[in-house]
């Protein structure tokens, strides 16, 4: 089963704080320096994301905030590799949390110098 995510327009995605409890939630300690990997849901009995949404889901994702962790969708993550910039397919998740849209068969990749724990929550987005 599948939360689901009902946007209200009239918030434009803007403040996704209230969420109900979701029942599709994952979660790990990586291992430092090593790439870890979750699949983004295919389908669920309930909360299955509708055509009109094109299969997304929103990934709530939550981290140990005092640990760097970069995540990617659909590429290896990696911690920046200079000091300079240099494009990228990994992100810093901020502050310890991020909301971020991917689709069903996605893959998410985590990756950190250290142990941080990760949390990944995924609604199904309903249009």
């Amino acid at each position: 089963m599948t939360t689901c995510y009902n946007i209200d327009t009239t918030k434009n995605l803007f403040n996704g704080f209230g969420l109900p409890f979701c029942d599709t939630v994952f979660s790990a300690t990586l291992s430092a320096t090593t790439d870890t990997t979750i699949a983004v849901p295919l389908t669920s009995a309930l909360g299955t994301p509708t055509a009109t949404s094109k299969n997304k889901f929103l990934a709530v994702i939550s981290s140990t905030p005092t640990i760097a962790t970069y995540f990617a969708n659909n590429a290896a993550a990696a911690v920046p590799a200079g000091n300079t910039f240099a494009s990228t397919t990994s992100e810093l998740i901020p502050q310890g949390y991020t909301a971020k849209m991917c689709k069903a068969g996605d893959t998410l990749h985590f990756y950190s110098a250290g142990t941080p724990s990760i949390t990944v929550a995924f609604y199904a987005v309903q249009e």
